[in-house]
């Protein structure tokens, strides 16, 4: 009878664990956006973004967001890394893109990253947001220029968003970060320790 009571406390109180890959272009700010996100959500001061250096390989965050446990894995996005993207696929409970909206002439680069990822079958269902970073700065594209340029009208089949922010001032991070754990918590179950 205590186990039976032992582990419905133990489940009652667990945390659902959410596996989340943020991918896109070299300097799109990835793990500019990652480190944020430790200052917002852990309270711990992150790399200063003048320190960052490129992801080369992975970066992993953890914290925990909205009662769940999340990991955050930041891939590199030189070209000679994006194919290691698929080896995290099959474990992803949700999807960040983000796009540098400020660099036009990497746009059709961004774009074929952003169809090569969504039409992953391994992906199927997971959602998936985009963020358009580095809006703070004046050259960047607004998110209905950039909505039309990735024909994100034809994201029908999976929880999309489109989500401006900048990694500098942290201006729409928090609302996105939200917003994917809500979407992949429909996703994940509840981790109940032994």
């Amino acid at each position: 009878m205590f186990s039976l009571i032992a582990g419905l406390i133990r489940y009652l109180f667990s945390k659902t664990e959410i596996n989340v890959l943020i991918l896109g272009l070299d300097y799109a700010g990835k793990t500019t956006l990652l480190e944020q996100m430790k200052g917002i959500f852990k309270k711990v001061q992150g790399i200063p973004p003048s320190k960052i250096p490129p992801t080369v390989g992975l970066n992993v965050g953890k914290m925990d967001v909205g009662g769940c446990k999340l990991t955050f894995w930041d891939l590199g996005g030189q070209v000679r890394v994006r194919s290691l993207w698929e080896k995290y696929y099959a474990d992803a409970h949700g999807l960040i893109f983000v796009m540098d909206s400020a660099d036009v002439g990497r746009f059709e680069e961004a774009r074929m990253a952003f169809d090569t990822v969504k039409e992953q079958g391994e992906l199927h269902g997971v959602p998936l947001m985009m963020l358009a970073n580095k809006q703070d700065l004046p050259e960047a594209i607004s998110t209905a220029d950039i909505s039309v340029q990735f024909d994100m009208h034809k994201i029908t089949k999976v929880a999309f968003r489109l989500q401006p922010c900048s990694g500098l001032t942290c201006d729409g991070v928090a609302e996105g970060i939200h917003w994917i754990v809500d979407e992949a918590k429909k996703r994940a179950r509840p981790r109940v320790d032994a």
